[in-house]
């Protein structure tokens, strides 16, 4: 089932853990940054400009939006250039847009930094740094990048109380401005100076003493495969960002005790990383294919268990050890099904035109299940939504990888 390729470079062990170690740390600090700050920071921005919290989030989704356009050409660029000189562009792309956050003074400016923002979320977190990966990891790429997520899921752990001491001390302006300048001075170097160029191979030979690799157009996957894939993935996104956003509530409006609905709520951070551990110790038993319809069918009973939390305080802890573990594995499914699929010639491209739709979906998610919800007596019809959304997802992912991928002509 998988695409032809061309042969890719095995850097040594100890070079690719290096490299691992680079974008895992990078990553810790570009989603924490960029995606997951806000949550803390909304809330002083808006009382301090005098804005709705309603208006903030909506720069932010904005954000999501730009990054989903921005996709399918940042992964055609990395299949191009390479992912170290696209990963720092994007970095430096990220501290211009935090740096203009921390100086705006209304809505324009606002808008403007997150904007840019969006650029900078599609050239620096996964959708890039896995094809970035692609490049160098060569047979070695699912371990590796099963590896690179277990850094990934310490983002939320380490920047909401980092964010908030910031805030705390010296306000909403020092706590960006200093992410700014994590990503200038902490990131970008380590993207410049701790990743390999892949134009050169671990033999030493030098650019100019090899074909280019864009010297032959690589086909772009195209066909059934790919459409379903991507349908897939992008309900899927819908339902995590949903839940994201919305499932402390679902919980708490389910009947639980408060503090019941927290404690189960507090599960999914720890079976995230928990999913993602035991799919690093039995990748080599199991199948990308088959892992990936283990998420979405563990997400899919997820869902009916949070329909029917209020039946039993066991129903919600089901609810966020199910979705907790789909949703760390997940990430490594939208990683390495792709490249199962569709081989890796045109990795970051796959990978940009799959990444569109979902991050459009991840955008629009909170907003409408808000207006579904609206006073909070929506919540069970919520549940039923997203079972409904994730058995599509589930169709639409088997589906996916029953049929052969197409390459298109050049």
């Amino acid at each position: 089932m998988n695409a032809a390729a061309p042969a890719l470079p095995t850097l040594p062990r100890a070079l690719l853990a290096r490299v691992v170690v680079v974008l895992g740390l990078s990553q810790i600090v570009t989603w924490g940054s960029l995606y997951y700050a806000i949550a803390v920071l909304a809330g002083p921005m808006a009382d301090d400009l005098g804005l709705p919290r309603s208006l903030v989030f909506g720069a932010f989704s904005a954000a999501l939006v730009v990054s989903g356009l921005a996709s399918p050409h940042v992964g055609r660029a990395i299949d191009r250039h390479g992912g170290r000189r696209v990963l720092a562009a994007g970095t430096l792309t990220g501290a211009a847009a935090l740096a203009v956050v921390a100086f705006a003074q209304g809505p324009a400016t606002l808008f403007a930094g997150w904007l840019l923002a969006g650029v900078a979320l599609a050239a620096t977190t996964y959708d890039a740094a896995f094809p970035a990966l692609s490049q160098l990891a060569g047979p070695a790429y699912r371990k590796a990048l099963t590896a690179l997520t277990l850094f990934g899921g310490l983002a939320s752990t380490a920047f909401w109380p980092l964010a908030w001491a910031i805030e705390q001390h010296a306000g909403w302006r020092t706590a960006w401005g200093v992410f700014a300048a994590i990503l200038l001075c902490v990131v970008l170097p380590l993207f410049w100076f701790g990743l390999p160029d892949p134009a050169r191979q671990p033999d030493g030979k030098a650019d100019d003493e090899r074909p280019a690799a864009t010297a032959t157009p690589t086909p772009r996957v195209h066909g059934a495969a790919f459409a379903w894939l991507a349908t897939a993935f992008t309900l899927g996104a819908f339902v995590f960002s949903a839940i994201g956003a919305h499932g402390v509530g679902a919980l708490a409006a389910s009947g639980l005790l408060p503090e019941t609905a927290i404690l189960a709520a507090s599960l999914i951070g720890p079976m995230q990383v928990a999913g993602r551990v035991l799919e690093f110790a039995f990748a080599r038993h199991v199948s990308p294919l088959r892992v990936g319809t283990l998420a979405f069918a563990f997400t899919l009973a997820g869902m009916l268990m949070l329909w029917t939390a209020d039946l039993s305080p066991w129903l919600a802890f089901g609810f966020a050890v199910c979705y907790g573990a789909a949703n760390g594995v997940m990430t490594i499914v939208r990683g390495t099904v792709p490249a199962e699929l569709f081989g890796r010639a045109a990795y970051g491209d796959t990978m940009g035109r799959l990444a569109r739709p979902a991050f459009i979906a991840k955008a629009a998610a909170p907003l409408a299940i808000a207006l579904l919800v609206a006073d909070g007596d929506g919540y069970g019809a919520m549940a039923l939504l997203l079972a409904g959304i994730m058995a599509l997802a589930l169709g639409a992912y088997l589906a996916a990888v029953g049929r052969p991928a197409i390459p298109a002509r050049t």
